[in-house]
Formats: C-alpha cells, sequence, structure tokens
C-alpha cells in the first residue's frame, strides 16, 4: 500500500527499491534458475542445506550491508527452493532503544503484498462460478463506483480501471514536519471503513477510462475486498485465512482488523524526526484493509509464493490468468492479477514489492514456484540510503541469481525495480 509522503517531498506512490542503477555485462541466464546458497544461521538451518549449498554464495554480508551502509535499522530474509530452506538470516536491530538484534524469525508488515493474497481468493472464486473476471464491478457492488459499469473485476485487480488512488487523497499524507507530527501523534489511530476508503478515491476524477491505462491505484484493492465479502458473506481477511493461512499452516500470518500492533517478535518501524528517529510500529491497518495490511515472516511468504506458482492453490487455468500480463509504465515491469513480472538480469521473476511506514517487502521466485526469496527492511522512512541503494542491488541479485550473478557495473539510470504501496 502506499499513502505517506516523504517530509519536503512529493506524495510517493512508489518507492524504489533502493538501488543505484545497476546495468550486467554477459548476462547469459534466461531464467531465475535454481541455485546454491550458503546458510546464514548455522545453528538453526544447516541441516536443510546440502554441503554444495554451503559451499556456494552466503548472502549474510549484504543483509548486514543493507544496515551498515544501505541504512535499514532491520533486515530479515530467506532464500527456500523446491520446499527447503537454503538459508535465512536478520541483520540490525528489533528495537533502536534497546539495542536487541533482531530475528531472522520476525514479523513484519507486508504492505502491498497482501494484495496476492486477496486476488488469488478471487481466482478461486470464479473457480466456483460466483463470478467472471469480465463482470462489472457494478453488478456486484451497485451504486459504490461511478461508471461502475464499464470497470470489471479484472480490471480492477490489475490497475486498469483508471479509479484514483485513495492513498494520493491530501488526507492520508504528512507533506511536511508539522503534518508528519500530526500523523505520528493522531493520524495513525484513525479507523477507517472500506466505504470510507472507497469514496475517498472515487471523489477524484479518474486516471483514464477503464482499459485505457495503467495506474497502481489502492482503491482497486478495496474493492476487491468488499467483492469478496459480497461473495461469500463473509470478510476478506476471513476469507484469506480459511483458504490459504490454515490451509498452508502459515502460523505467523494474520491479516488484522483495527488493532494496532504486530503480535510475536518484530522488528520496529521508524520514520525520520530532525531529533532522529521516531517509532512507527503502531498504526491503525485499517488505512490499508485489503489494499495492504498484512503481516507476515520471511518464511510464511516464502511458503506462500511457493504454493501459489507451484499450483496448489489454483488451477492452471487461474493461473494463467492471474500471471496474464499488461505493460505498468513507471515501475519497469509487467503486472497480472495482483502479481509482478520483473525482468532481473539473470532472468524473469514473479511475486510482488510491498510498503507501509517503516517497513518494505520483497517477495519474489521462479514462475515454477521451485524458488522463492522474501526480505523485509526496516528503512527510515523520507531517508535516502547512504550508499545510494549499492546494497541493496548486491543483495537482490545475489538472492535472485545466486551463483549465476553477473558482474555488476553502476550507472546513471533508475533501477527497474520498485516497491509498491
Amino acid at each position: 500500500m502506499h499513502g505517506f509522503r516523504a517530509t519536503g517531498g512529493r506524495p510517493r506512490r512508489r518507492i524504489s527499491l533502493r538501488l543505484a542503477a545497476v546495468t550486467l555485462a554477459g548476462a547469459t541466464v534466461v531464467t531465475l534458475a535454481p541455485t546454491a546458497v550458503a546458510v546464514g544461521n548455522a545453528d538453526t538451518v544447516t541441516a536443510t542445506a546440502s554441503a554444495d549449498a554451503r559451499a556456494a554464495v552466503d548472502l549474510s554480508p549484504e543483509l548486514r550491508a543493507l544496515v551498515e551502509r544501505g541504512g535499514d535499522t532491520a533486515a530479515l530474509a530467506e532464500v527456500r527452493e523446491n520446499g527447503r530452506r537454503l538459508w535465512h538470516d536478520a541483520a540490525g536491530k528489533t528495537d533502536l532503544a534497546t539495542g536487541q538484534p533482531a530475528r531472522a524469525d520476525g514479523r513484519f508488515r507486508i504492505g502491498s503484498v497482501t494484495k496476492t493474497f486477496v486476488s488469488t481468493v478471487l481466482l478461486q472464486l470464479t473457480e466456483e462460478g460466483r463470478f467472471r473476471l469480465d463482470d462489472p464491478i457494478e453488478r456486484h457492488l451497485p451504486g459504490l463506483v461511478p461508471n461502475g459499469a464499464a470497470i470489471t473485476v479484472r480490471q480492477l485487480l490489475n490497475h486498469t480501471s483508471g479509479l484514483y488512488d485513495y492513498l494520493e487523497d491530501p488526507q492520508f499524507l504528512y507533506h511536511d514536519e508539522a503534518s508528519l507530527r500530526v500523523f505520528l501523534a493522531k493520524g495513525r489511530w484513525t479507523d477507517y471503513r472500506p466505504e470510507q476508503l472507497v469514496a475517498a478515491g472515487v471523489g477524484h476524477a479518474p486516471y483514464f477510462a477503464p482499459g485505457q491505462g495503467w495506474h497502481y491505484s489502492n482503491t482497486n484493492y478495496i474493492l476487491a475486498g468488499m467483492l469478496i465479502h459480497k461473495l461469500t458473506g463473509r470478510s476478506w481477511q476471513s476469507e484469506v485465512e480459511r483458504r490459504i493461512v490454515k490451509p498452508l499452516k502459515l502460523r505467523d500470518t494474520v491479516f488484522p482488523y483495527s488493532s494496532p500492533r504486530i503480535p510475536g517478535p518484530h522488528a520496529h518501524g521508524y520514520v525520520q524526526l530532525p531529533e532522529g528517529p521516531a517509532d512507527v510500529t503502531l498504526i491503525n491497518p485499517t488505512v490499508g484493509d485489503a489494499a495492504g495490511n498484512g503481516i507476515s515472516t520471511t518464511a510464511d511468504l516464502n511458503r506462500f509464493h511457493a504454493a501459489l506458482f507451484g499450483g496448489k492453490l489454483l488451477s492452471a487455468a487461474r493461473l494463467a490468468e492471474m500471471t496474464a500480463v499488461v505493460p505498468a509504465p513507471g515501475i519497469g515491469a509487467e503486472y497480472g492479477l495482483g502479481v509482478i513480472r520483473y525482468e532481473l538480469p539473470c532472468g524473469e521473476a514473479w511475486g510482488h514489492t510491498g510498503g507501509i511506514p517503516g517497513y518494505g517487502t520483497v517477495l519474489l521466485g521462479a514462475k515454477d514456484g521451485s524458488r522463492q526469496f522474501a526480505l523485509s527492511q526496516n528503512g527510515l522512512e523520507g531517508v535516502e540510503p547512504p550508499d545510494g541503494g549499492r546494497s541493496f542491488a548486491d543483495f537482490l541479485f545475489k538472492a535472485a541469481c545466486g551463483a549465476n550473478v553477473p558482474t555488476a557495473k553502476e550507472t546513471a539510470t533508475d533501477s527497474p525495480l520498485t516497491i509498491l504501496r
């Protein structure tokens, strides 16, 4: 999800993954191929990694660099292949006040990675004949969206509806130090109803006519959550838990209603003020609702990705619909139905990214579900990384490409990877 403005800057619907732009010479790998990765926390996961894996690429130095040189307060990551954890580790501090070290099994806010869970449920409902992707939203949620007869559910899920992103409305943003302080003191505790969020979005003119462009809009997924409720009689949170979380035994994954807390061990999130970092861990998640209120771990996210792309949650036909992409100008990628296709130096990667104040998440992997990597970063909101993003580039490409990562050379161009809020 998105909806917060960095102090002194313009509204940021998409945040760069903090990469110094990188071009790669000699890239010959054409798929996100399985590769051996060394163990970071050897005492907890050595038994799951082969000797070849332990002898190959160790990502722990790159993870530590995200904190030491990249400016994060904490970073957690895991790489999984063919159902086995090959490596996981944590770097930085759980809490700047106590100095306790971050835990690799810590929970974190996943932001817009929530959208992939919501889209999966809707595709399951199409499989059950509850509705069709090309149904107009007006048929199921009458009177809620102007021109709703011309906007299909498919267009909501792939962001071609043209609907204005409610989080770009000024009531949801902080734009300077004064409004940031108001947000910290009062705004983050506000309780929102989905109808309020949709009203804020449709109260603005659309970006374009339905199907005539692409623009990332959280309003689309608030409507998706409301559609799940209309079709099933249960909240989208209940359906995600019933259809995904419980069957996959994702014991550390929750989709809260209005509780501001992150249950269980977790690293704190921070925003920057002149006097220093301000803790923003506690926030009423109703501001994100079905567009971004989830909480998870790197292990749970990787298991979800493996099940989804491995065909355990959707039929082959529905998965093909989910991965039918449209160009997504501005984020250097292509967007399907709640999933993103990125082109990395060693080939394509599928998944989603997510951001919410204090937390950034990356979940990517192979299209056949054979390999995944998940990362949570606790970067200071509004502060650019001291190394210009080079530490993130080093981690990302090794996590995605492993031993096959080509030699990287920094350039002045923008990174094609983006955290979506």
